[in-house]
């Protein structure tokens, strides 16, 4: 397991979102999910790219169609001790060309279009699981381009690590969230594969 990770604000506070933010119906997944621990993975240099994407002071802002799904997945995970952690929720438009840009292969990155679906609508979420604040062993990090990442693989994936993704799919499952089968950290709420006119949010 990982080294500790940070956990939500010690006074629970969430300071409104951007009134651009509120305009495409967004809210800051502390508000649903108050014991989730933010892990901004864009919004420093420990990605695929690089190099940070996102500002350091990176919210993750879902769309509200999402809130009630995530609560409840997260209802689940705290019955067993655990607590959902945040890779990624709302990309920018302007992200999306940046990573496809650092990795061409619509296999691994989705390649931009002319409209906003997935993590372009705040429809997405990247996440994994935590327990006594350290990630739990899923087999591979985040972003790892490889067929281990799949969500279910197996070959090259420990039973244990295959047992702990059943166990963040079938709590995203109770919150009606699916897995994107390429990616066992992507989960789609409702309405994540219709195209939308692209946003201009910023993610602070």
């Amino acid at each position: 397991m990982a080294a500790p990770l940070a956990g939500a604000a010690p006074d629970g506070g969430v300071p409104p979102v951007s009134p651009q933010a509120a305009a495409a119906g967004f809210v800051d997944v502390r508000t649903v999910v108050p014991d989730a621990i933010i892990d901004l993975r864009y919004a420093t240099a420990d990605n695929f790219v690089g190099v940070p994407l996102y500002p350091p002071d990176a919210r993750c802002l879902v769309h509200e169609s999402m809130a009630p799904g995530l609560a409840k997945a997260a209802e689940s995970l705290r019955a067993q001790g655990e607590v959902l952690v945040f890779w990624d929720c709302y990309r920018p438009h302007d992200v999306q060309v940046r990573m496809f840009d650092a990795v061409p292969n619509p296999a691994w990155v989705a390649k931009p279009g002319p409209y906003a679906r997935s993590h372009e609508a705040g429809r997405s979420v990247d996440v994994t699981i935590a327990e006594q604040g350290r990630l739990i062993d899923m087999g591979t990090d985040f972003d790892d381009f490889s067929s281990r990442a799949k969500a279910y693989a197996t070959d090259g994936v420990s039973t244990a690590a295959q047992a702990n993704r059943d166990r963040l799919r079938a709590a995203m499952a109770d919150g009606g969230l699916a897995v994107y089968s390429g990616e066992w950290w992507h989960f789609d709420g409702p309405g994540a594969g219709v195209q939308r006119p692209i946003l201009d949010v910023p993610v602070d």
